[in-house]
């Protein structure tokens, strides 16, 4: 038999095999297993047809579907009770390391098993769904716009262009020839984007603006004073709800369970003992306001991929639930420039 599988199997079964051995340790609370009920036999020991699907499943979340003969599945399974056994046998459950382990394991299950409960008992409906549709597919992102943008240090130069451009100025000279941004060289051209790739300033100015018209006062951004053009826009081809129901689904379980969390934490009395570490000077930002000649292509914010990507719904920065989905949701800092064009430049 091929075993160049059951490296890669022992290798992301930690949890699983430390749940083997713990469930030995206790054999009053394991359910008896029949014969009839089993796909091998070691020593006496039964395993179980549902350990079989178990790991069937396991290694096809882990490999994105791909599947392994049973004959492989279930050769690991024993090579697990062998191990098992010989672990038993040698005591090595009762030695602290292990004990701690076991418990840990155990809480991460415990973890697990109760934001799976709070799912199952309040599961996500149709008219939830529907509504974060209406929300981050449709509105304001079933448009995208096509647009300009000269970029100076200070409202009295954007002011100027201004004036410039009501005397009939060329804008795409005018932002060649003053813009601080790199996208001047091209006479200031963003390409199409959706508003929510934008700082809001710049993007409610855009959707404000008629087709062919310009600011006629400086919009303010962190980047500094913009006088932008609008050039185009047009309606986006929105998948319908069934083909985004798979990613909005998580989505919206992330945000509910983080509402469980936050709950739960107020509910609590909470005191950490970890003793507070002397403050340490500040790491400067990841994304700092740019200098005169900074791009903010630079700091065009990350897609959001908790939402479905195909309409990049807006930001509402979701958080993880606890046990590898209870982290919260990062947001970089946005600038005026959709990421995949500002790379497209760079």
């Amino acid at each position: 038999m091929n075993k160049r599988i059951i490296p890669l199997l022992l290798a992301g079964s930690g949890l699983l095999a430390a749940c083997d051995a713990q469930q030995q340790a206790s054999a009053p609370a394991v359910p008896v297993v029949n014969k009839a009920d089993a796909v091998a036999e070691v020593n006496g020991q039964y395993i179980s047809k549902s350990a079989l699907a178990n790991l069937e499943s396991e290694i096809a979340e882990r490999s994105q579907g791909q599947t392994f003969p049973k004959d492989k599945l279930v050769e690991e399974l024993v090579q697990r009770e062998l191990l098992v056994q010989e672990a038993l046998k040698k005591q090595l459950d009762k030695s602290p390391e292990i004990v701690e382990k076991l418990e840990q394991a155990k809480r991460s299950l415990l973890a697990q098993a109760a934001l799976q409960d709070y799912l199952k008992t309040k599961p996500i409906t149709d008219e939830e769904m529907k509504a974060e549709y209406d929300k981050n597919v449709g509105g304001a992102n079933s448009m995208e716009y096509k647009a300009s943008h000269i970029l100076v240090k200070t409202k009295e130069e954007a002011e100027k262009l201004i004036q410039q451009l009501d005397k009939g100025a060329n804008f795409k000279e005018l932002a060649k020839k003053n813009s601080t941004d790199p996208a001047g060289a091209e006479g200031g051209d963003l390409g199409w984007f959706v508003p929510t790739q934008m700082v809001p300033p710049f993007s409610d100015a855009v959707v404000a603006l008629e087709n062919g018209k310009y600011t006629k006062t400086p919009i303010e951004t962190q980047f500094g004073w913009h006088v932008i053009l609008r050039e185009d826009a047009r309606a986006q081809a929105v998948p319908p709800l069934e083909a985004v129901k798979e990613q909005l689904v998580p989505f919206l379980q992330r945000q509910r369970i983080q509402t469980m969390l936050e709950t739960l934490r107020s509910q609590a009395k909470v005191e950490i003992l970890l003793p507070k570490e002397a403050p340490q000077a500040e790491p400067a930002p990841a994304l700092e306001p740019p200098a005169a000649d900074a791009s903010p292509e630079q700091a065009a914010p990350p897609a959001d991929t908790s939402a479905p990507a195909e309409a990049q719904p807006a930001e509402t920065k979701p958080a993880e639930p606890a046990a590898d989905a209870a982290k919260p949701a990062e947001a970089d800092a946005a600038a005026p420039q959709p990421a995949d064009a500002g790379e497209a430049k760079q």
